[in-house]
């Protein structure tokens, strides 16, 4: 396990070594000793005793699923935010933000695939059916710009005149 200051520029793939010192941090910031949280955990539902959290924290042992879960919880963090960089999920809002920025994303893809989807079953269809090929983009067109306009109202209001 690296040293505890090393922040390589890989560090957001190293998610074990990533929770483990933060364990650390976060055990430490609260003022706990390896018992204190070791009780925490066992409090918790998670089985842990004090030497298997210092090996944790000291990259001796490795740390489960489960018990990251355990962890945690017991620090009312995300499991996204423990495993995550130290320096950013100390700052809890930066990884609150970053997951809102990675859920958005995916939602986003997710959304142009089933356009995409909608768009080739409309295309297919009107390539059977050319005589309202002209009058179904025309009404495509003017939703979509209906859309456009209400989104547009939403977020900076409507347009003075």
């Amino acid at each position: 396990m690296p040293d505890e200051h090393d922040e390589s520029p890989g560090v957001l793939l190293k998610g074990e070594d990533n929770a483990a010192r933060r364990i650390s941090v976060e055990r430490v910031k609260r003022g706990w000793s390896t018992t204190a949280l070791s009780d925490r955990l066992n409090e918790a539902g998670f089985d842990m005793n004090p030497s298997a959290v210092w090996r944790i924290e000291n990259g001796k042992r490795r740390i489960n699923l489960d018990e990251a879960i355990g962890f945690a919880e017991v620090f009312g963090v995300s499991l996204s935010n423990l495993v995550g960089p130290p320096t950013l999920a100390a700052a809890g809002r930066a990884m609150e933000l970053i997951d809102a920025v990675v859920a958005s994303h995916l939602a986003a893809q997710r959304a142009q695939r089933t356009y995409r989807q909608a768009t080739d079953a409309l295309s297919d269809y009107l390539a059977e059916h050319p005589d309202i090929s002209e009058e179904a983009d025309v009404m495509v067109s003017n939703a979509i710009a209906d859309n456009v306009m209400k989104i547009n109202q939403e977020e900076y209001g409507l347009p003075s005149a």
